[in-house]
């Protein structure tokens, strides 16, 4: 059964916005063994639009938050959560043994840094990113692509702005492509 196997893996979530919180959750869902999350930010009202978080939350890291709810939601998935901000040193360390690592940053750099550190200083392990959220609709354009150990979700075009903000249908969508694909990666073994 799918639960046994999902029980021993070990998942790395680099960020707990608005991907990352909908995509630990989904992982907790399922039964994932363990989610190693890092994020420094607190959550803010704003936030709520598209992350998976409560009212009651506002002013609290979004690691802890996160953590409270994924044990309310499934209590035997460990989370081992980091308050920082991700360096390449740091995250080299803090995901050295995840089966697959989720990039969910907001900026641009940090995605490019995180993407980088892994492809080089782990050229095995996959990792699953999230470009292409903003908006809403166009429902068809949201696809996978894979490029050696690296698979990218989303439409890869429309970035974030003022007149197309991340909203929680686009944003949770792409989220739980990522959840789908950390599945098709553990549970088909692919290489």
């Amino acid at each position: 059964m799918y639960r046994n196997k999902l029980k021993n893996k070990t998942v790395g979530i680099a960020g707990c916005g608005g991907l990352g919180s909908n995509c630990a959750v989904a992982l907790a869902r399922v039964g994932i063994g363990k989610l190693i999350i890092a994020d420094f930010d607190i959550i803010v009202e704003s936030n709520l639009n598209r992350q998976y978080f409560f009212f009651e939350q506002i002013g609290s890291k979004k690691t802890e938050a996160l953590k409270e709810n994924i044990a309310k939601i499934n209590p035997t998935v460990v989370v081992e959560a980091h308050d920082k901000k991700l360096t390449s040193k740091e995250i080299i360390e803090i995901y050295r043994n995840c089966d697959v690592i989720v990039e969910a940053f907001d900026l641009a750099e940090m995605k490019q840094m995180i993407i980088e550190t892994v492809l080089s200083e782990y050229p095995n392990k996959p990792i699953i990113t999230g470009i292409g959220i903003a908006g809403w609709g166009k429902n068809n354009s949201l696809k996978t692509r894979n490029i050696g150990n690296l698979y990218i979700c989303g439409d890869e075009q429309r970035e974030v702005s003022e007149a197309n903000p991340p909203l929680a249908p686009r944003v949770g969508i792409v989220a739980n492509m990522q959840a789908n694909m950390v599945l098709e990666i553990l549970l088909n073994n692919h290489e």
